[in-house]
């Protein structure tokens, strides 16, 4: 069958959508895009040529040895000389490598392509692992098999590679197989499909832009970008690779003969005015022949509570972000105006490409963080352990969300630090504020030890675990922040070079940019992106979205409590990060009825989303071309009740990762995932609260350690949370003092701090 998207360019276009420009590139775009590359360039992201053909050796190499590997296991197997002499395996690459814009000593992914007889479990993570451990050349091998797309990651030469499996329902292997043919899913199972769609999107990705080479240098940039402002981890709950790649490609479709410094420039212009959980999509979702699931909130549940869906275009189509928590998003959507603002002072000439990429201070932006230390015995075991956590970190990220409704907000650091005092440990970061605009009464606090202990006892259950692999949480105000995580184990002084963001949270930045005002900030106070999230997960809670998609009147989620009839826009003391931004995140609920009518039955946009036209030379004004990327967005795809769904994907989740206990059933498993729900459903029913809280008085607990020094969450001052009556019962005394984050809202004339 052939490719989506592919009768786009019959129409002229590429996506889903006109064009919102056909302009092309002025005197100053090709100047900008000429310091863009330089700038890129000097700080490294392009690799040289020595490594370039030392990579191509590479793939060479591994593509002879799996050649090899099956021809061996073909033998093996009692297969006649003549399948035994065809007998053929194929290395493909995707991700970064594949679409050109890998930096030095970058990871390379790659795809194995074997035959019928050739099974993962035996053959691939069996002999070929042992045929890779005894080669000299092979170095940090490490298999995993049970996630959820199989792996073996390792060392060849000194280049890093990621090499997945997929078994097709071929008995020979064509040199020439096209894989972006949807006929070799063909009987193929669920890890081969995940395994295979790594390389189909990433050669969609590369048909479906207009301009590769300037696809391939905003994206570059972008990459680049995200990292600086740690927003670029796709296990933390942000976006990884093919996310943006995914997100670059819709915005070359939007502004097809634009420069990159064009191209970026509107990356931030169209997503800060992104109305998530509308989809961002290369092609029309189509259902093919094969049967297999593709994203289509219409008709599965899971699909309608994506907070921001990015639909992969190769069949079958499927969100790329569903890491992407409350949380993260609100973080992200943060960056894209603040990036947004940065690219219009540059067309005012106050400010240029080094602004965009200033580091984001994120230890300068909490008061409050968790620490996460983790430790094990030996190299190995540390590098498995680690593995584990980190792609459970963001469970706890949302535990806390839904364990408080949302009103704790968590940013986790993309990345470990560690130690060098302390061989074998590493440690992760999250910072810890309060919803902004939310009240805050006196003496109010937060009490997360029985979230973070169930997140503790969910990480233990680690399948390969051994002795001397453990994992401490800790809280930690900012000024005891450990000196490691610093550059040079050095504490910094405050910065003396003022940065954009400290401009922005000192008032300098709103005198220096009138002169580059879009025409919408009229002085009016910007709304925070928080409260227009909560609107959107209040207003569908209320209409009860049940599974067929249906309203139901009257039926309350659990885990959704009102607070005091709506959310005042109120500033937290104490709260440094503060960005403006303008809402765009608005009611999905109220033109959810138009949903049938915007989304064909192959889900191409039906015409009344395409009603604007690009012009060819004239440029948009802001005004109209703002209008535009309104009308991109004309029709609604889902209703999005965040925090039930949070709930019951977390869960699931936990169920399907969490491997068998020493006893060797998966019992616990279920009753933890059980009573889980049941804790949840039982603090919905607590006093009028909207979090875990207490007054002070209310218990016989202290809070925080006078020193604001690590306070260890101790498990012998925690209530097991999935003992006896499976709920969260009130914790007891004890002479230890427990860690509650409190955010009080006492006066700076008080002389008390926040």
């Amino acid at each position: 069958m052939g490719s989506p998207g592919l009768s786009t360019r019959n129409n002229g276009r590429l996506g889903i959508t006109e064009p919102i420009s056909l302009g092309g590139p002025t005197e100053y775009d090709e100047i900008k895009t000429r310091e863009l590359e330089k700038f890129l360039q000097d700080v490294g992201l392009y690799e040289s040529q020595e490594e370039a053909v030392s990579r191509e050796e590479v793939l060479g190499r591994l593509d002879q040895i799996v050649k090899n590997w099956v021809k061996a296991i073909s033998r093996a197997k009692g297969l006649n000389d003549q399948l035994v002499q065809e007998a053929n395996a194929k290395i493909f690459t995707f991700g970064s490598y594949r679409l050109g814009v890998h930096g030095p000593g970058a990871d390379i992914d790659t795809l194995c392509v074997g035959p019928r007889h050739a099974t993962r479990e035996e053959d691939f993570f069996g002999e070929l692992y042992r045929m890779l451990s005894e080669m000299p050349e092979v170095t940090e091998l490490h298999p995993v098999p049970d996630a959820h797309v199989p792996v073996m990651n390792f060392k060849f030469k000194g280049v890093s590679i990621d090499l997945l499996y997929a078994k097709l329902s071929l008995w020979v292997i064509p040199e020439d197989l096209d894989i972006s043919q949807d006929s070799i899913l063909q009987n193929a199972d669920e890890q081969t499909v995940r395994s295979l769609n790594g390389c189909r999107v990433t050669d969609q990705i590369l048909r479906l832009v207009p301009n590769i080479k300037n696809f391939r240098t905003t994206l570059r940039c972008m990459r680049f970008w995200a990292k600086c402002r740690g927003v670029y981890s796709n296990v933390a709950g942000f976006l990884g690779g093919i996310n943006w790649a995914l997100l670059v490609a819709r915005i070359c479709q939007l502004y097809p003969n634009a420069l990159p410094n064009m191209l970026v420039s509107r990356f931030f212009r169209v997503y800060t005015q992104w109305r998530w959980p509308n989809p961002v999509m290369l092609c029309a979702i189509e259902e093919r022949s094969l049967g297999l699931q593709v994203w289509d909130p219409r008709r599965n549940p899971k699909d309608r509570f994506h907070l921001m869906p990015i639909i992969t275009p190769a069949y079958p189509c499927m969100n790329s972000s569903y890491n992407v928590s409350s949380s993260t998003l609100r973080i992200m959507t943060e960056e894209f105006e603040r990036g947004n603002e940065i690219c219009e002072a540059m067309e005012a000439n106050k400010a240029d490409w080094e602004t965009l990429f200033e580091p984001f201070s994120f230890f300068e932006a909490y008061k409050n963080y968790l620490q996460i230390d983790i430790n094990a015995e030996n190299e190995d075991d540390l590098r498995n352990w680690k593995g584990w956590v980190e792609s459970r970190l963001r469970q706890l990220t949302l535990k806390i969300e839904r364990h408080t409704y949302n009103m704790l907000q968590c940013h986790p650091h993309p990345g470990e630090f560690t130690d060098r005092s302390r061989p074998l440990h590493c440690s992760y970061f999250m910072g810890l504020q309060r919803k902004q605009g939310v009240p805050v009464n006196e003496g109010e606090h937060f009490d997360i030890r029985l979230t973070v202990e169930e997140f503790k006892h969910t990480v233990n259950m680690y399948s390969l675990w051994k002795v001397g692999m453990e994992i401490h949480v800790t809280h930690v105000k900012r000024r005891n922040i450990p000196s490691f995580v610093f550059p040079g184990g050095i504490r910094p002084s405050r910065p003396s070079k003022a940065t954009w963001d400290s401009r922005r949270s000192s008032g300098e930045k709103s005198s220096e940019s009138k002169g580059v005002s879009d025409g919408l900030d009229d002085g009016r106070k910007r709304k925070r992106i928080d409260d227009n999230v909560a609107n959107t997960i209040k207003r569908s809670s209320s209409a009860g979205s049940s599974l067929n998609g249906e309203v139901n009147e009257g039926s309350p989620s659990v885990g959704n409590v009102s607070v005091g009839g709506g959310l005042a826009s109120a500033n937290v003391i104490g709260e440094p990060r503060e960005v403006k931004t303008e809402s765009k995140i608005t009611d999905i609920i109220d033109n959810s009825k138009s949903l049938s009518g915007n989304l064909a039955q192959n889900g191409e946009l039906n015409p009344q989303s395409k009603d604007f036209s690009a012009t060819n030379d004239a440029p948009f004004s802001k005004e109209a071309e703002n209008m535009a990327i309104e009308k991109i967005m004309s029709g609604p795809y889902v209703t999005n009740d965040t925090l039930p769904q949070e709930l019951d994907e977390l869960d699931d989740f936990e169920y399907r990762n969490q491997v068998k206990d020493s006893g060797g059933n998966k019992k616990d498993s279920l009753m933890e995932s059980t009573s889980a729900n049941m804790a949840a459903a039982s603090l919905a029913n607590v006093a009028a609260s909207p979090s875990q809280m207490s007054s002070n008085g209310a218990d016989s607990s202290t809070t925080l350690c006078p020193s604001g020094g690590l306070e260890e969450l101790e498990p012998d001052e925690l209530m097991a949370p999935f003992s006896g009556g499976l709920s969260y019962a009130a914790p007891v005394a004890h002479p230890k003092p427990l860690i509650r984050l409190n955010f009080t809202s006492l006066s700076k004339a008080s002389g008390k701090s926040t």
